[in-house]
């Protein structure tokens, strides 16, 4: 067959080779990503041609770059879709995938867990004491705390099912939800910034949904987490809003840009971690496979 395969996500298949492998013995000629970055969109002009399945990752997929190429399927490898332009794709009759279960519990602990993290000053007694100085730092308790999660999908679900065994109390914000299937309170996003202690992100699309107006509505030492998109947060109003107190800390797991190393660099009760939410070997692995699945049924018209 032959037929050219080109994978997008810098990290494809580096944990285990299975799923390249299966592309390889369905008789694919697979290409790597050997920018172990994003692609940009005049690369993918370039590199499509001559490729009939994508394997993608977050580079931008519109018109102008489908048309140029001869893409029958795009897989993405990740949940969120707002980087394919999908009307274009349908026009073009060009088939796409998502893996949207696959990354739920990888996303969901890992928020958990930066959650712990900011609350207890956990990263600032680490890098003290690998500094060498033995500070101790009162924290708080995830108990008691009021948390809003915008967002109730997949990954926004099963974060409250996990905050529920810490007797927190949740308040949802979530306009296309059934209120009447929800247990915890389902409220507006006004209403949500102005009560929450913690607030965390699990939203797909690119929209600012956090910024000046938002912070305001804050109350003081409000603790701010975004396993979503950059896009979603204001970064210089968080910046001001950590300034002023109003934020006491902050996980963020993407950025407008890819690599960071923007200003947010400098304040230490800021989290950052370099897009990982995906990032177990469980997660990965079960994420490629059925992107590749999903692949293959595509090309093969199923």
């Amino acid at each position: 067959m032959n037929e050219k395969i080109l994978i997008g996500p810098s990290s494809f298949a580096t944990l285990n080779y299975a799923p390249k492998q299966k592309l390889i013995e369905a008789g694919f000629q697979v290409i790597d990503n050997l920018f172990k970055r994003k692609y940009t969109k005049e690369e993918l002009v370039k590199l499509l041609p001559g490729v009939i399945g994508l394997i993608a990752g977050l580079e931008p997929l519109d018109r102008e770059i489908m048309e140029k190429s001869d893409l029958k399927v795009i897989s993405r490898c990740g949940t969120g879709m707002n980087n394919v332009d999908l009307e274009a794709a349908r026009a073009l009759g060009i088939k796409v995938y998502s893996t949207p279960e696959a990354p739920v519990t990888a996303v969901a602990e890992l928020t958990i867990g930066a959650m712990l993290c900011l609350l207890r000053l956990i990263a600032q007694m680490n890098e003290d004491l690998h500094d060498g100085r033995w500070s101790k730092k009162i924290g708080t308790q995830l108990h008691g705390r009021i948390v809003a999660i915008i967002g109730y999908g997949r990954i926004g679900s099963y974060v409250a099912k996990l905050l529920h065994s810490f007797n927190v109390k949740l308040l949802v914000v979530d306009p296309h939800i059934d209120k009447t299937h929800i247990k915890f309170s389902v409220v507006s996003l006004e209403e949500a910034l102005q009560q929450a202690d913690i607030v965390t992100l699990h939203l797909s699309g690119e929209k600012e949904i956090i910024g000046q107006r938002e912070f305001k509505l804050m109350k003081g030492g409000v603790y701010l987490l975004n396993a979503s998109r950059g896009g979603l947060v204001d970064e210089s109003a968080l910046i001001e809003a950590i300034e002023d107190g109003k934020i006491a800390g902050a996980w963020l797991d993407s950025f407008n840009e890819e690599p960071y190393n923007g200003p947010l660099n400098r304040y230490s009760q800021v989290i950052l971690t370099p897009h990982v939410g995906s990032y177990t070997s469980e997660c990965r692995l079960c994420m490629e496979n059925e992107a590749v699945e999903n692949l293959i049924k595509g090309l093969k018209g199923e």
